[in-house]
């Protein structure tokens, strides 16, 4: 069975970035694919082995991705080579400014292990409305139907 791994770097289970993750697994919870939603802190080296696809979900901080993410990308960069090349992934970011800075931080990182980009990062800019949780839900929906269609 596929299997999509939804990483949040959120502070909190009450926060915006957990609810556009939450938005995101709403969209990818398909009967064909196992959907699982951690916080990064909380994810292993296992988790992203045993993902065909990722979706992280971080907020913005001081121009550049959240703490928490970038220790899961510390914690796994070493023991993911040679295991996750073109490993699909998507981006969402919870921005208090543009959101540029984590979008390309998140890219660069991404390339070293390399896992394949497969849309543009969704940057959602200050409280997410309405909007904002639909394109997350979409995103989300799309990471699923890729697998489930074997575009990725």
């Amino acid at each position: 069975m596929k299997r999509l791994l939804i990483l949040h770097a959120g502070q909190t289970e009450a926060g915006p970035v957990h609810a556009l993750a939450c938005a995101a697994l709403a969209g990818a919870e398909v009967e064909a694919i196992e959907v699982k939603l951690l916080r990064a802190l909380n994810a292993d080296i296992e988790d992203l082995l045993a993902a065909h696809a990722v979706l992280f979900v971080t907020p913005e901080k001081f121009g550049y991705m959240a703490g928490a993410l970038k220790d899961f990308f510390d914690r796994t960069f070493y023991p993911a080579q040679g295991k996750v090349e073109g490993l699909p992934y998507a981006l969402i970011v919870g921005a208090g400014n543009d959101g540029v800075g984590a979008a390309t931080a998140v890219a660069r990182i991404a390339q070293g292990y390399p896992l394949k980009a497969v849309a543009e990062p969704l940057i959602v800019r200050g409280v997410p409305t309405t909007e904002d949780t639909q394109a997350a839900q979409e995103l989300g929906a799309a990471l699923a139907g890729g697998l489930v269609l074997g575009i990725f």
